[in-house]
């Protein structure tokens, strides 16, 4: 994976004004050279609108550019239809293993999405909001999550995220995201992601109408893209409730107010943290995660205390599984590969928050 140095950021950075960036390429020739990228259009559309007939009805370009966009290193592709951006790994995202986190991963996610909406003209004071959803008091939040890591990055690696949204029935909107290594452009992961809206002040689930899908769908791909494959991914499969009692369990977990986000609650990133906090040791020690699913069922506010549970999911409850990159997940080599349950719950009354399954290989030797 690419490396940089701080004086090679602080250049990349600089190039970033054009918006579209190409393969790296060295400043210098000679013996000590700094990487960069070249640029590959002089002037981006952030945005194409078009019609179901593929005509198109609305082209947001860039006047002079915030400072904030010059400086990003993402915009969308040239048809307008999914948005990617590069991310350099900071020494604060890494953990044990010396390589990003997987809640690293998920707040880049969460990132790249939210940048994508700001790219066609969506709002700034709020997670993705269109105007019609700030008129209406609308907000979007999680009703699931699957994230598949191949590979995790380590520090100073440049990773290059894709995403794009499509609708998800009449109640939701699909995300999906793809994750590559930016010097080899290998993909390293994929994820899935279903949101719903909800009304800020009820704190109600919404009904999209055809006038809030028909304002976002028109940045969405006309045939439907996904990054996992289906029907063969494990991201569509039900997570079962785990039965209590649970074999490893961290109970009396308190959201901090780091943890709360714009909308007032805690942030979905933060459930991820949650969950693993059961995990047991002798499992983070030898294996790696895989892949991760989180069905979200309750909102969690400040003032919650949360309890969360861990069992290994048995192989009568365990799908079949096939690995989205080719590679074999199976259950009958239970020293390499094993798979959890997780449950999050309030520890005052046991209502259930967040449903979980993780996988998890086995580390490659050092």
């Amino acid at each position: 994976m690419l490396k940089l140095s701080c004086n090679g950021v602080d250049r990349v950075q600089l190039t970033a004004q054009c918006g579209f960036m190409g393969r790296p390429t060295s400043f210098f020739s000679g013996r000590i050279s700094v990487m960069g990228f070249r640029s590959t259009k002089a002037c981006p559309v952030y945005a194409v609108a078009t019609a179901k007939d593929g005509a198109v009805v609305n082209r947001v370009e860039p006047e002079n550019g915030s400072l904030e966009d010059r400086l990003r290193l993402g915009s969308l592709t040239e048809d307008g239809f999914s948005y990617k951006e590069k991310f350099i790994v900071r020494s604060y995202e890494v953990g044990i293993n010396k390589t990003a986190t997987v809640e690293t991963i998920a707040n880049l996610l969460q990132e790249v999405g939210c940048n994508h909406a700001q790219s066609v003209g969506f709002s700034t004071d709020g997670f993705a909001t269109t105007p019609t959803m700030r008129k209406l008091h609308l907000i979007w939040v999680t009703a699931r999550m699957h994230i598949e890591v191949y590979k995790y990055p380590a520090w100073s690696d440049v990773v290059e995220i894709e995403t794009w949204c499509q609708a998800e029935g009449r109640a939701g909107t699909r995300r999906d995201f793809i994750i590559k290594d930016y010097t080899t452009n290998q993909v390293i992961g994929r994820a899935t992601s279903k949101w719903l809206m909800m009304n800020q002040d009820t704190r109600r689930l919404q009904k999209i109408s055809d006038e809030l899908r028909d304002e976002y769908l028109v940045f969405c791909p006309r045939e439907l893209r996904l990054a996992i494959p289906e029907p063969d991914s494990n991201c569509l499969k039900k997570i079962p409730k785990l039965v209590d009692p649970a074999q490893s369990s961290s109970l009396g977990l308190v959201p901090r107010r780091a943890d709360l986000d714009m909308n007032q609650h805690v942030n979905n990133v933060t459930y991820i943290g949650w969950v693993l906090e059961s995990v047991p040791q002798e499992i983070i020690d030898t294996h790696e995660l895989q892949s991760i699913t989180l069905d979200y069922r309750r909102e969690c506010q400040r003032n919650d205390i949360v309890d969360s549970l861990t069992s290994a999911e048995t192989t009568e409850d365990v799908p079949e599984l096939k690995g989205t990159n080719g590679s074999a997940k199976v259950n009958d080599d239970k020293q390499e590969h094993q798979q959890f349950l997780h449950l999050l719950r309030l520890s005052t009354d046991g209502l259930e928050i967040n449903r979980g399954r993780t996988e998890w290989r086995k580390k490659a030797p050092r």
